[in-house]
């Protein structure tokens, strides 16, 4: 009877709980969905009703006919990509020079590192702004790139480089093998998924970054998606259909990134504290 009763309770339990998350998921995805409803209108207040949604997508070809959204689109597409690539090799080599290859005062270069991040990015912004103005870099991908590669991506793949065993590196140089074999073959294939963590991380960081990109760039046809995205606002008045219609696209892309690589993102970051 005790077994029953437990029984019952446990199924009782797991349906409350089941219908907690459930509703926490609606909470969640409302948002996102109004925003999706709201694109198909042509309101211009936040409040609409169902009747006032038409399935023509005249937002979505407006974004590109008539705001050129085409070249936003394109910017923050190769600035998230570059930025990816870059923070994840310069991030990996020197977290694998800090861990796996240590030398007099690794520790104070990684603990310099990890300085740099109690710094806000606003403080620096005016000395890298001058620095990028007095090299002629201003309205150039390498200033949107460049000041997105932070000291965290070291931090990361550092804890998760500590798992791997220094006894694989070890037999890689006993057969052999040099350092850009033993890290490419050997290494990397081992941190892919604080590799994948990173990535994440950084895309939607270089995705959705504003003030900076609105600083360094004055010509439109540099502008970012979020830059794109604040001009679509009128003086008087505002399309919030065609808002929502560009936010939709900005949406789109790292909600599929997330998406696709979940599972490794998910296992990057809860393994890269663990110690080997």
């Amino acid at each position: 009877m005790n077994d029953v009763n437990k029984s019952m309770s446990h199924r009782v339990s797991m349906i409350i709980l089941g219908a907690f998350l459930g509703l926490l998921a609606i909470l969640a995805c409302f948002p996102f969905v109004y925003m999706l409803l709201l694109s198909f209108t042509n309101s211009t207040s936040l409040r609409f009703a169902l009747s006032d949604v038409h399935l023509d997508f005249v937002n979505y070809k407006d974004v590109f006919e008539k705001t050129k959204f085409i070249f936003p689109l394109k910017n923050s597409v190769i600035v998230a990509f570059f930025t990816c690539l870059i923070n994840a090799l310069f991030c990996s080599m020197a977290a694998y020079g800090l861990e796996k290859k240590r030398f007099a005062g690794s520790k104070g270069v990684f603990a310099l590192y990890m300085a740099t991040l109690a710094v806000p990015g606003q403080v620096t912004m005016i000395p890298v702004f001058l620095m990028m103005r007095d090299m002629n870099l201003m309205n150039t991908y390498f200033a949107l790139i460049c000041p997105s590669v932070d000291a965290f991506g070291v931090f990361l793949i550092k804890q998760f480089m500590s798992s791997v065993p220094d006894e694989l590196i070890e037999a890689g140089q006993i057969d052999g093998a040099g350092e850009i074999y033993t890290f490419t073959k050997i290494v990397i294939p081992l941190i892919k998924p604080a590799l994948v963590s990173l990535t994440v991380f950084t895309f939607i960081s270089a995705w959705n970054g504003f003030l900076w990109p609105l600083v360094i760039c004055s010509d439109s046809k540099m502008q970012t998606l979020p830059v794109a995205l604040s001009l679509l606002k009128g003086k008087f008045d505002t399309n919030y259909g065609l808002v929502m219609a560009g936010s939709t696209l900005t949406f789109i892309f790292p909600f599929l990134l997330y998406a696709f690589l979940q599972k490794q993102f998910v296992e990057g970051i809860a393994l890269s504290g663990v110690k080997g």
